[in-house]
């Protein structure tokens, strides 16, 4: 049993006010919010501050003082401090390239941090880096560098990835290489996965997986938040993959958290798990059935996990049938939204995964393992309304 006792996630917001601006010629507001389950008057403020915040209506943030305009710009300021730096000690890493700094402050130029500010942050003189403009170091250099850049970026964000996973992210990120070329960026960096062979050790296996298989595919629970599956999908666009990671309740089938992300690292399925806790309220002893992807083995995900005082369950590697459940969801989506057409933007598709996800998926196809009922439906009928989540 479980009562509602927090808001609404930020991410679920967003995107149902994309989807009221995006509706199309006359679909009303009243649809939209009866479509994801919400009231009217809610959504009319959601749209009401999102449009302010954009500038779009006379508000606090259109008619922000002289203060807290002064305030942003020393915010962005530091941001782009931050960034030369996290940039500088990306490239200062990369043992088999030049430690010749101009390259980086036209790079960051080029991004839109200004040549004044990245001199200061890396006490740098001006007038030789336009000097060294006139006559720079090679394009091979340059290229190494940036391709190096874009490697170091991805080993960081998943230290689990070796050299060829690694190249796919560096591709998405705009470097392209052959495969050979970043096992030997990777190699002369000593960039390695981190569940790999151990170079120079003395041959340990990966230690065991991070949570025990508690479910052995027997996905049924008898109440609302005593099993969830979870697990993450991607999709092409004209713009780069789209990832969704997606949390099911095993009891109702209602899909109760979701995140949606560009990038398919840790901080998506942590996402997921926090937007479904908002939803839900009480989850204390709810098991989380996941495969063994490394965005679930991450610490990020079992602090999280702990955090709520929920317990983590984990099937077999290469077994697809021990989280068949998610694996029918999602086969579900492709067919229905995914492989209808082709996507041009990354927004255009979320818009369209979460409007099938709350307004067909939730609400109007109907299951035989629910007796013929909608996610909704079942859980209205079968749960108390004292006891609903949103």
């Amino acid at each position: 049993m479980f009562t509602v006792t927090k808001p609404y996630p930020q991410e679920f917001r967003d995107d149902v006010v994309r989807v009221a601006r995006n509706r199309e010629p006359g679909v009303g507001l009243d649809q939209i919010a009866k479509d994801f389950g919400i009231h009217f008057t809610t959504l009319y403020s959601w749209m009401k501050k999102a449009e302010e915040e954009d500038g779009e209506r006379p508000g606090g943030a259109a008619v922000a003082s002289a203060e807290l305009r002064e305030a942003k710009r020393r915010i962005r300021l530091l941001e782009q401090e931050n960034e030369v730096l996290r940039r500088a000690a990306a490239y200062l890493s990369q043992a088999n390239l030049p430690k010749m700094m101009y390259p980086l402050v036209r790079e960051l130029a080029g991004d839109g941090i200004p040549v004044t500010v990245t001199c200061r942050v890396l006490n740098l003189a001006r007038q030789p880096y336009y000097r060294w403009l006139t006559n720079p170091v090679t394009d091979t250099e340059l290229a190494a560098a940036y391709r190096a850049n874009a490697l170091f970026d991805a080993h960081v964000d998943d230290p689990e990835f070796g050299y060829r996973y690694l190249a796919d992210e560096a591709r998405d990120a705009g470097q392209g290489m052959c495969a050979r070329t970043a096992w030997r960026l990777c190699s002369a960096n000593g960039w390695w996965s981190a569940f790999g062979k151990k170079r120079g050790k003395n041959g340990k296996k990966p230690g065991p997986p991070v949570h025990e298989d508690l479910v052995q595919r027997d996905f049924t629970a008898e109440a609302p938040n005593q099993l969830w599956l979870a697990d993450i999908t991607e999709h092409r666009t004209g713009e780069g993959k789209l990832y969704l990671c997606a949390i099911k309740d095993a009891y109702s089938n209602r899909i109760v958290g979701y995140s949606i992300d560009s990038r398919m690292k840790s901080r998506i399925a942590v996402a997921a798990l926090n937007s479904a806790v908002a939803r839900r309220g009480e989850v204390v002893g709810c098991v989380v059935h996941t495969d063994r992807g490394s965005q679930f083995r991450s610490r990020k995900f079992v602090r999280a996990l702990n955090g709520h005082g929920m317990v983590g369950s984990m099937g077999k590697v290469g077994a697809a049938g021990d989280n068949a459940a998610m694996e029918s969801f999602f086969a579900l989506l492709q067919k229905n939204v995914l492989d209808r057409r082709t996507w041009t933007t990354r927004q255009e598709l979320r818009i369209a995964i979460v409007t099938w996800l709350e307004r067909t998926y939730h609400r109007r196809r109907r299951q035989d393992a629910l007796g013929r009922l909608t996610p909704i439906e079942y859980e209205t009928i079968m749960t108390t309304p004292a006891t609903l989540a949103a």
